[in-house]
C-alpha cells in the first residue's frame, strides 16, 4: 500500500446545503491559501451530488486534500440514508479524488466487512462525537482502534475547564496511534488551537465567509494569524485569560502578536471558567500546564485563595489580575494599579486631585487603593451602597451616594463597572451630568462608550479603556517574560480588534 499523504495542521470545515455555495466556499479557501478542505456531504440536500463537486475541484485544485464526510443523522449528521448508501458514496468520494473519508464507529461496528476495503483505497478516519459531554476516553479509544484506519478522532463536548486536558492528554499516552482531538464548545477552544502542538494530526476552523459545522470552531484567519496554530511547537509556553463571559477579550490578539514580535513560542488563549469551576481550572492549570494568566471578571477576588504568594498590594487590594508560576508555585500580582495610575499622571498632579471611583468589584478597588496611596482625595460610588461603603472604609476613601452626585465634582472619573461594557453597550451610569473634568472609562470594549460619548458631548476630557488595558498588559508580559514589553505593537493589535472592519483580529 502506498504511504498515507500527511494533511496539514488545519482542515477547513465547510457544509452547505448546495453544491453552487460548497465549491464557492472551497474556492474562496484556496485563492486565501488553504489547501485541506472537509466537504460535509451530509449537509447537501442531495449528498451523491456532493461526489461530482469533489471530482471538479480537485480537477481544478490537484494539490488540495479533500476530506470527504457523509455523517447520518442518528450520529448528530444529516444523512438519512442506510450505511450501505453512506459508505457508497464515501467510496464515490474516493473515486472522485478525495483523499480521506472520516466515517462514525457506530458505521463501523454496524458494517464492518465495507470498512478494510474501503481503507484500502483512501486514508481512513474513524470518528466519535459526544455531544453530552467529556466521558471516561480510555474506553472510547479502545472501542475504536478494534478497526484499522489512518487515524481516530475523538470530538467531545468540554463542560469543565479539566475536560480539555483529559482529551489532549490523550496524544501523549497513545503517541502511536494517530488522532485528531477537539472539545466542542467555548470551554473546549484551548483543544482546538492546542491539540497539534499535543500531538494531534490536525484541527477544524470554520471557512472564512461562512460559520462552521460544530459549536467552537473559528475562522482559520484566526486560527493562524492570532493563535499561530500550524508554528506552535510542542514545548510552546501557554497562557491566557480566565473570565465569564470572555469571548468578547481582546487579550489574546494583543499578546499573541506580542509574543510574535518578540520570537516567543508562546500562545495566549481564552478560557472560560464558570464561577463554579474556578478549582476545576486549576487542574487544567497544573497538567496542561499554564505558565500564567490574566484574570479578569469574575474572578479577581476569588483567585487569591489558590494563590501560593501574593503581591502586597494585591493582598491589601483583595484582587489580583495576572498569575505566574515561579518555582512551582502560583504568583499573584495586580497590574491594572499600573493601568489606572500611569494614563491619569499625564493629565494631572494626582497627589493634588479629588477623584470619584466608580464600582466596587475588581478593577475598582486597584483603582481606589492605588489612587489613595498616590495620595489622591477618592470618593466612592457603586451601584451597591454597602459596597461602597465597605471599600470607601477600607482604602480610606469617602463613601458617596449617588444622589449626592448632584451636587458634586471632581478633577477626575474613574470608571470601574462593567456598564457599557460589549453586549451591554446601551448601558450607563450617569444618564445626565457626569460630575468631574476628566472621565477614564475602564471599559475598553467598545472603544468609545456612552459614558464617553456623553463626557465629550459635555466638554470633558475623556480616556478611553484601551490606555488602561495597554498599560496593564504591557506590565503583564513583562512580568511573564522578563523582555520589554513591545507597545507600538500591542497598541496596534488592540485597535484592530477592537475596529469592526479588522474581522476576526
Amino acid at each position: 500500500m502506498p504511504k498515507r499523504p500527511l494533511f496539514p495542521k488545519v482542515c477547513i470545515a465547510m457544509g452547505f446545503s448546495d453544491v453552487a455555495s460548497l465549491l464557492r466556499c472551497a474556492r474562496d479557501e484556496v485563492a486565501a491559501g488553504e489547501d485541506f478542505l472537509e466537504f460535509r456531504l451530509d449537509f447537501l440536500s442531495e449528498p451523491g451530488r456532493g461526489v461530482e463537486a469533489i471530482r471538479s475541484f480537485v480537477k481544478e485544485n490537484p494539490g488540495c486534500s479533500i476530506l470527504a464526510t457523509c455523517r447520518r443523522h442518528q450520529n448528530h449528521g444529516r444523512f438519512n440514508g442506510s450505511i450501505e448508501e453512506q459508505v457508497r458514496i464515501l467510496e464515490a468520494a474516493t473515486e472522485a479524488g478525495s483523499r480521506g473519508v472520516d466515517i462514525e464507529i457506530e458505521s463501523a461496528e454496524s458494517a464492518p466487512s465495507q470498512i478494510e476495503p474501503l481503507r484500502a483505497k483512501v486514508s481512513l478516519i474513524i470518528s466519535y462525537h459526544n455531544f453530552t459531554g467529556t466521558p471516561a476516553l480510555e474506553p472510547v479509544l479502545r472501542r475504536m482502534m478494534r478497526f484499522r484506519a489512518d487515524a481516530y478522532k475523538l470530538v467531545t463536548l468540554a463542560r469543565k475547564p479539566s475536560d480539555n486536558h483529559r482529551l489532549l492528554s490523550l496524544a501523549r499516552s497513545h503517541g502511536r496511534a494517530p488522532l485528531i482531538l477537539l472539545a466542542m464548545g467555548e470551554v473546549g477552544f484551548p483543544t482546538r488551537v492546542l491539540s497539534p502542538a499535543c500531538g494531534g494530526l490536525y484541527s477544524y476552523a470554520a471557512p472564512r465567509s461562512a460559520g462552521g459545522t460544530a459549536s467552537g470552531q473559528v475562522s482559520a484567519r484566526l486560527m493562524r494569524q492570532c493563535y499561530r496554530v500550524d508554528r506552535l511547537s510542542k514545548s510552546v509556553r501557554i497562557y491566557g485569560v480566565i473570565a465569564d463571559p470572555v469571548r468578547h477579550s481582546i487579550s489574546p490578539a494583543v499578546h499573541n502578536r506580542a509574543f510574535h514580535s518578540r520570537r516567543i513560542d508562546a500562545v495566549y488563549l481564552p478560557l472560560l471558567v464558570a464561577p463554579s469551576h474556578l478549582k476545576d481550572f486549576f487542574t487544567l492549570a497544573e497538567k496542561l500546564p499554564l505558565a500564567g494568566f490574566s484574570v479578569t471578571i469574575p474572578h479577581k477576588h476569588k483567585i487569591l485563595r489558590y494563590l501560593d504568594g501574593i503581591d502586597p498590594l494585591a493582598r491589601r487590594i483583595g484582587a489580583v489580575n495576572t498569575v505566574w508560576r515561579k518555582a512551582g508555585k502560583w504568583r499573584g500580582a495586580n497590574t491594572d494599579v499600573d493601568g489606572v495610575l500611569l494614563p491619569l499622571k499625564k493629565k494631572m498632579n494626582l497627589s493634588r486631585s479629588s477623584v470619584l471611583v466608580v464600582g466596587t468589584g475588581g478593577a475598582a478597588r486597584g483603582a481606589a487603593f492605588s489612587l489613595a496611596d498616590a495620595g489622591s482625595r477618592v470618593s466612592i460610588v457603586g451601584r451597591n451602597p454597602d459596597r461602597a461603603r465597605a471599600l470607601a472604609k477600607v482604602c480610606g476613601a469617602e463613601w458617596v451616594s449617588r444622589d449626592h452626585l448632584a451636587v458634586s465634582h471632581f478633577d477626575a472619573l474613574v470608571h470601574a463597572t462593567p456598564l457599557g461594557m460589549y453586549p451591554h453597550v446601551d448601558d450607563c451610569f450617569f444618564p445626565d451630568n457626569i460630575p468631574a473634568e476628566v472621565v477614564f472609562d475602564m471599559v475598553y470594549n467598545p472603544m468609545e462608550t456612552v459614558l464617553l460619548r456623553h463626557a465629550r458631548d459635555q466638554g470633558k476630557t475623556v480616556m478611553p479603556g484601551i490606555q488602561m488595558f495597554l498599560e496593564q498588559a504591557a506590565r503583564q508580559f513583562e512580568i511573564w517574560t522578563g523582555e520589554t514589553a513591545p507597545r507600538p505593537v500591542m497598541e496596534k493589535a488592540a485597535l484592530e480588534a477592537l475596529t469592526p472592519s479588522a474581522g476576526d483580529l
